[in-house]
């Protein structure tokens, strides 16, 4: 291994504990809901019915700043979400860290959730995190390739640039495995027409990531995109 190639490794090992996504309410705090937090968290549509019919406030929050609506996306209560969209509640509103139901979606590789949330009018397209990504780039770290071909689909930006300095091609790469599912979800991105010229901060592109990483099956994909004319 040459020593820039040492580097390198190194300085992404270095980077990846800071690129985590977000955490669920946890059960003590999921136990603690009352109201329309409550019934969103447990999916319990007749008591959410009743409570907007007194006027129950859709966007009131949670001690993370959490809505309703990304409760429910948490709990996977689809039908929660639903009646809260229909209700009128923000699809885009962000929590504490700045996601949105759509990124807790792509996050937990909940397809189903994702769907119904776009069908619903939802954004692929909003910067979310304190990263200043997107729920395609989460969703490409992550190697969630059916999340990312609906988000793809969707309109979300391709070549997005996070505040690490990283596209979601990147990231596919670099907090990647190198395994089937991020070399899917690679392909996805580049089928679509991903900028693969694009670099980290170090001017890394994705193919000398890949390269440095040992992930032969990136490689020689990239290899193949870049023969193209």
């Amino acid at each position: 291994m040459t020593d820039r190639r040492r580097l390198l490794l190194l300085g992404l090992l270095a980077l990846a504990p800071f690129a985590r996504a977000q955490v669920p309410p946890q059960p003590a705090e999921a136990q603690a809901y009352q109201g329309l937090h409550r019934a969103a968290w447990l999916g319990d549509l007749a008591k959410m019915k009743a409570l907007i019919a007194a006027g129950a406030d859709l966007e009131a929050r949670d001690a993370h700043g959490r809505t309703p609506l990304h409760v429910a996306a948490h709990a996977r209560q689809r039908g929660a979400i639903e009646l809260l969209a229909k209700a009128g509640a923000r699809l885009d509103a962000l929590e504490v860290d700045r996601y949105d139901a759509v990124t807790i979606a792509a996050v937990a590789d909940d397809v189903p959730t994702l769907a119904l949330l776009l069908s619903l009018g939802a954004s692929a397209s909003q910067v979310t995190s304190r990263y200043d990504g997107t729920a395609l780039i989460a969703a490409a770290h992550l190697g969630h390739d059916e999340v990312v071909r609906r988000l793809i689909a969707a309109g979300a930006p391709l070549d997005h640039v996070n505040n690490l300095h990283w596209t979601a091609a990147i990231e596919a790469i670099v907090l990647g495995d190198g395994g089937p599912r991020h070399q899917r979800t690679l392909a996805a991105l580049v089928d679509a027409g991903a900028n693969l010229a694009l670099t980290d901060r170090q001017g890394n592109t994705p193919l000398q990531l890949a390269k440095a990483r040992g992930y032969t099956a990136m490689v020689q994909l990239l290899e193949a995109r870049r023969a193209k004319p």
